[in-house]
This record gives structure tokens, sequence and C-alpha cells, in this order.
């Protein structure tokens, strides 16, 4: 699994991150009407550079698209048919918050497991404070061999921290779609997590 993992709500960043060295990218499309069309041309992209595409809740859509991956927060574990899931050969990365949500993940078999913020983060509001570093040391610490995602207030400057901590992977929304270079913040990131 890539070190580096941006979160976009288009795919039409694709184009621009891809060819920059992106392998490992979620699809995270809200109250969209296109979301068949979004998905598979960022299926189609991800499967043209080699990349990985982890698409975010549309778990419906993952499937009959035949992608790989898909994401579920802890609301949409309730809803989601994870059994269909694993039948249609998807993997599942969860976000986690709290000890409750991290035992969830754990009794589910999450192929990752994402844990934030672990920064303040401007992303969405959020009833959990920031988690930080020993938040992520003690869950590296309980799971050991899965992939941990750390999310949350990231920049380039706190992926080496967030590594020390035990970090798998450093993902990242609004540090790269709200930067106004997103290419060259894309370019840093990719330098810091190589």
């Amino acid at each position: 699994m890539d070190r580096f993992y941006p979160i976009f709500d288009d795919a039409a960043w694709l184009p621009q991150a891809l060819p920059l060295g992106v392998r490992l990218v979620q699809l995270r499309l809200k109250d969209r009407d296109d979301l068949h069309d979004q998905i598979t041309l960022a299926r189609d992209l991800c499967r043209a550079a080699g990349a990985t595409l982890v698409v975010n809740d549309h778990w419906r859509e993952a499937i009959a698209l035949g992608c790989d991956w898909v994401h579920l927060g802890q609301e949409d574990l309730d809803t989601a048919d994870l059994p269909a899931l694993r039948r249609a050969g998807l993997r599942v990365g969860i976000s986690t918050h709290d000890e409750a949500e991290l035992e969830r993940a754990l009794s589910l078999n999450a192929d990752y497991i994402a844990l934030g913020p672990v920064w303040p983060t401007i992303l969405k509001k959020m009833k959990w404070h920031e988690q930080g570093l020993d938040r992520v040391r003690q869950w590296k610490a309980r799971i050991g061999d899965i992939p941990l995602i750390a999310i949350g207030g990231l920049r380039p400057e706190r992926a080496a921290p967030a590594f020390a901590a035990g970090a798998d992977v450093v993902s990242v929304v609004t540090d790269i779609t709200l930067n106004p270079d997103p290419e060259a913040r894309i370019r840093e990131w990719i330098g810091v997590t190589r």
C-alpha cells in the first residue's frame, strides 16, 4: 500500500494527480447525481495508471463497477452488506475515532484502519477532538500488521512524525484541494512519503 493517500471529491482531479505519481487515491463523492460516471472514470484512470482506487461510501456502485476497494465510515457500516462486498472480492477500509469503533473495525476484519482526526481538521465538523500522535501509537500497537491510515490536519511536515508514531499511510484532503498550487503540493507530498 502506498504511503500517500489523497482524497478527492471529483474524478477530474485524477488526470492531474496520477501523472505526478499518486498511486493510492480515494474518490469521496457527496450529494452527486453522477456516481456511475464518476466512479467509472476514476476506476479506468486508476487502472490505466497502475493506481489503486478506493471508493468512499458507495459500496453498491463499487461492486457493480468491479472496483477493488471501498472505504466505509461507521455510519456506513450500519447499512453496508459486508458479506456481499467480500463475495465480490472488494477490500474494505474503515474509519475509526474511538475504542468502540476500533473494536468494531477489527471484528469486521478491516483491510486498513483509518484514525482521525490526528490533528485539527477543517474538512467537516466532528464530535472528536484531535487524536494526537499518542493515539496513533496506541492504534498501531493494537492492530499490528493491518495498515494504519492517519488522517486529519496533515501537512507535509507532519508526515514524518505520523510515520514515526506508527502510521503506515498519511491521507489528505483539503491540504491539496484548497491549496493555491495543488500540483506542487502533490509533488511535495510524494517527496516526503517515498
